[in-house]
């Protein structure tokens, strides 16, 4: 079957044709209809993701498709079950076989378009923000990179807990996709002054960092007595030197959020997280971005818009002929 395979660190992918593999006991086949982008597959081609693939390897971490079969004595989604599903890697062919457990029904509204693009960056929000940073109804969010795909999520679910959001992203045209979204105050992230700006805003409960570099250090500084930082990424390449001493004097938190980690570590609590999300998205609570979905041919075209910060939302490979 065709798949793209990276054979090298750094290098671009190539269209290939590899041997399908056969489901054992407690695995599934899908036959993939889409696959989400993430700026972790960026990473992982060049060799600098927290989980390092052998290569020759195939990318992506997130589908949508349809159940083809599943694994002698296994339970779960009957074949033709339209689904989505996340994995290290592997995403980014035809068909793929995964455990189980990764497997999600979606809901009959729900294209497989936006199905593709759901789970990484909502789960990574969702948790993030209720299960590690606990934020409450009242209290101030702020979010860096508000209009990328875990940053525009994060706008979104923290203003259905309940949250102020203050969104920080780059130009006008990023800034109406993050209000959108559900954002209260609007940040260019290319105007000086972050930490005052904040400060006029009354500080900051809980920070949803996925750029670090300047902006990590201007909003821990901005961050009201036991605030919450939640480092999730590294966009600008810059990983934040965390002084201890402004901890100690605020009573400050900081916590990494990976969601790859708790699907390794706790994967009834993304299960439960997910089923959560594919509701609220059911009941027409949350409403997801996509900005680009382009044909199979185009990954290296996908990835391009990523890594040149021209998507907003989420950069969606269409691998079927689609709904």
């Amino acid at each position: 079957m065709q798949a793209w395979q990276v054979t090298e660190p750094g290098a671009t992918p190539i269209l290939a044709t590899i041997r399908q593999a056969f489901p054992v006991k407690g695995e599934i086949v899908v036959q993939v209809e889409a696959v989400g982008l993430n700026f972790a597959d960026m990473l992982a081609i060049q060799g600098k993701y927290q989980v390092r693939h052998p290569f020759p390897y195939i990318p992506g971490m997130e589908l949508s498709g349809v159940v083809l079969a599943l694994g002698p004595d296994t339970k779960g989604p009957a074949p033709g079950t339209r689904v989505l599903a996340t994995c290290p890697a592997g995403a980014l062919a035809r068909q793929i076989v995964l455990p189980v457990g990764r497997v999600f029904p979606i809901p009959d509204s729900m294209g497989h378009d936006e199905a593709a693009g759901f789970p990484i960056a909502y789960g990574t929000s969702h948790l993030a923000l209720t299960h590690t940073a606990r934020l409450q109804p009242g209290e101030t969010l702020f979010v860096t990179g508000a209009a990328g795909g875990v940053g525009l999520t994060a706008v979104e679910i923290g203003k259905r807990l309940g949250a102020r959001v203050i969104a920080s992203a780059r130009g006008a045209d990023r800034l109406a996709v993050a209000q959108r979204a559900g954002a209260d105050v609007l940040i260019d992230s290319e105007a000086p002054g972050l930490k005052e700006a904040l400060r006029a805003e009354g500080g900051v409960d809980v920070v949803y960092d996925a750029v670090g570099g300047p902006a990590f250090d201007a909003a821990l500084r901005a961050c009201k007595p036991e605030g919450r930082m939640l480092a999730i990424g590294f966009a600008s390449g810059q990983v934040p030197q965390i002084p201890a001493n402004l901890l100690l004097v605020k009573n400050l938190t900081v916590s990494g959020f990976w969601f790859g980690g708790f699907e390794t570590h706790a994967p009834a609590r993304v299960a439960a997280s997910l089923t959560e999300l594919l509701r609220w998205r059911a009941e027409g609570l949350i409403h997801p971005h996509v900005s680009h979905v382009l044909p199979f041919e185009a990954v290296p075209e996908g990835l391009a818009l990523l890594r040149e910060r021209k998507a907003t939302g989420k950069v969606v490979i269409r691998v079927g002929p689609g709904d």
